[in-house]
């Protein structure tokens, strides 16, 4: 997915804050929460260009282990269990499933290590093929792209919804 993460996380947020709007959580801030988590994962390209100088696939960096992600949902479950003020911990659970969501997304035609760091083995969904330079425009014509419109399309309605409100 190249586009439709930030949007996706958008998506997410603003669903879920209309869910736990009586948790006296500031919304906007719960949004960019989700939004931030939405494209968290792809921190590992400022690394991937200019420390590791595109020698390996981004996905192999741990931001895109899905273990990483488990485990910080976890530890913001249990966080959100145990305290009294649920406003910070629910933060982290928005941040937490928006970056778990991103690895879904990737998936659909992106490569992930599912069961990274113990297992080096890539899966996804399909399989975009390399017809075309750059490399972007693989994907930008591959029939995927529909769905991240969708995706962004999704975000762009649900936006000017809010602003009609």
């Amino acid at each position: 997915m190249i586009i439709g993460h930030l949007p996706s996380g958008y998506i997410a947020s603003k669903l879920l804050a209309r869910k736990i709007s009586n948790n006296r959580i500031n919304i906007t801030v719960f949004i960019a929460f989700g939004m931030l988590g939405g494209v968290a994962p792809d921190f590992d390209m400022l690394y991937f260009h200019i420390i590791d100088n595109r020698q390996h696939h981004h996905h192999t960096y741990w931001p895109h282990f899905p273990a990483l992600w488990v485990v910080l949902l976890l530890l913001c479950t249990i966080w959100y269990r145990v305290s009294s003020i649920k406003r910070v911990p629910i933060y982290g659970l928005i941040f937490s499933a928006c970056g778990f969501m991103h690895l879904l997304l990737d998936s659909i035609v992106g490569d992930v290590w599912w069961f990274a760091p113990f297992v080096d083995k890539p899966y996804a969904l399909f399989i975009v093929p390399t017809l075309y330079q750059p490399w972007w425009l693989n994907f930008i014509l591959h029939w995927s792209f529909v769905l991240e419109m969708i995706v962004v399309l999704w975000a762009i309605f649900l936006w000017k919804k809010n602003d009609k409100n």
